[in-house]
């Protein structure tokens, strides 16, 4: 078996563990995935006593106790996600979250949703680079480095950078609709705000030499779910771009989250996930050129004209968020939340099935409920499809989801074979 990948999951008495649920971080290839950190004090199972700023702090000091226990530090950190409760909080986390990046600053992501878990304040969670790899008993030959990059065609933050390329991924800062002329949001509504974030991506990838149609995975955030048609048709004038993607009809996969309030009083910030086929050095040329994107769709699975169900690139899949649809009917599942859960998670391993994996290549899952405390009826059809609690996870609350759904689910799987252009 050494000469396969494989899904390595961990766990630290110093963080938080939260009854075998879920892994702490699960590394595949070049990436340790770490599980959203809540406020909790580890030794005691409770939220940390305090403000904001202190809850901000636990769930920074426990990212750092999981990167720390794997041999990581900080500064490994490829993104931040960061969910608040309330958007004016997020000037108090800022001053917690530059103590832990004095210097080098992640690319990072601000949200404020509806509710999160244990009602708390706000929730962290880390993507973080792994130069090592995750081949049994053969480490990474040589030491990938992180490239970081800026560019004066995308609004600049001293507390982000627009993108982190790491091994054959560049992971993009969330952009908000700035004009990064003036640093501030672009005049009119939802359309022209929306058609600014996808301009500010196009703009940093075009300062790193990267076509728009690398990116394998958009996650929107809208203020008004209500908003999601008009982005639609600017999403349709920016996908396919190139004559090649158009004739294969290439979209990315898509995940759409409905934000209690974005900053700046945005109405739309839009995430981008991005193939890097040349790597980050010292890799030799002759050892990763060639890679293509996959993607993928089945009649077994809910389809949509405006995303790919899953799109692998090199040692990962990205699949779209399922929501609770029969395939056959494309109708909302009867029943209520358990129901819908178990909807999602059949629709996601119908997925993986389609392209020969099985869900314990599952690395990260993503759930948002319209109820947060629906989540212990999701738990319970969650640990059928996850009994051994291997995936990280991330649970928040959103105060609508598409079609009225209770639940929607994303994941992010492990792509052992790859994707050269010959399999």
């Amino acid at each position: 078996m050494s000469s396969y990948n494989a899904v390595l999951a961990r766990n630290t008495e110093n963080a938080p563990n939260v009854n075998g649920l879920y892994s702490q971080t699960v590394a595949f290839s070049h990436y340790n995935h770490i599980s959203a950190q809540l406020p909790i004090e580890p030794k005691t199972g409770e939220l940390v006593a305090g403000d904001i700023k202190e809850q901000a702090e636990q769930c920074f000091k426990n990212i750092k106790a999981i990167v720390d226990s794997i041999d990581h530090v900080m500064s490994d950190v490829i993104r931040i996600t960061v969910f608040v409760k309330n958007i004016k909080d997020i000037e108090a986390v800022d001053e917690v979250y530059k103590t832990f990046f004095p210097t080098y600053v992640p690319t990072r992501t601000v949200v404020a949703v509806a509710a999160l878990p244990m009602d708390a304040l706000v929730q962290i969670e880390a993507l973080v680079s792994n130069g090592e790899g995750t081949v049994p008993n053969a480490p990474q030959a040589g030491d990938l480095i992180k490239l970081t990059n800026n560019t004066a065609n995308a609004p600049t933050s001293s507390l982000s950078t627009q993108t982190v390329s790491f091994s054959h991924y560049n992971n993009l800062s969330a952009q908000l609709p700035i004009d990064p002329k003036t640093g501030r949001l672009v005049a009119g509504g939802v359309k022209e705000q929306a058609g600014q974030c996808l301009k500010n991506i196009k703009a940093i990838l075009e300062s790193i030499d990267v076509p728009f149609d690398d990116i394998v995975k958009i996650n929107i955030f809208l203020k008004n779910l209500s908003d999601i048609e008009a982005v639609n048709d600017v999403y349709t004038t920016f996908f396919p771009d190139s004559a090649i993607a158009r004739a294969v009809a290439y979209v990315p996969a898509r995940t759409t989250v409905a934000a209690s309030a974005l900053p700046m009083d945005a109405l739309v910030q839009i995430e981008a996930v991005v193939s890097h086929g040349d790597g980050t050095p010292p890799q030799a040329v002759e050892n990763r050129h060639g890679i293509v994107i996959k993607a993928n769709n089945t009649e077994n699975a809910p389809k949509s004209s405006l995303s790919t169900q899953t799109v692998a690139f090199s040692h990962y899949n990205n699949l779209s968020a399922q929501l609770p649809l029969d395939p056959k009917t494309g109708e909302m599942v009867a029943g209520g939340v358990k129901e819908q859960a178990g909807q999602c998670l059949k629709n996601i391993k119908e997925i993986l099935e389609s392209i020969d994996h099985v869900m314990d290549d599952v690395v990260k899952v993503n759930i948002f409920l319209k109820n947060i405390a629906d989540i212990d009826a999701v738990d319970e059809v969650y640990t059928t499809y996850f009994p051994g609690g291997v995936p990280a996870r991330r649970t928040v609350g959103v105060s609508a989801l598409p079609k009225d759904a209770l639940v929607q689910i994303d994941v992010v799987v492990s792509n052992a074979e790859g994707t050269p252009p010959k399999a």
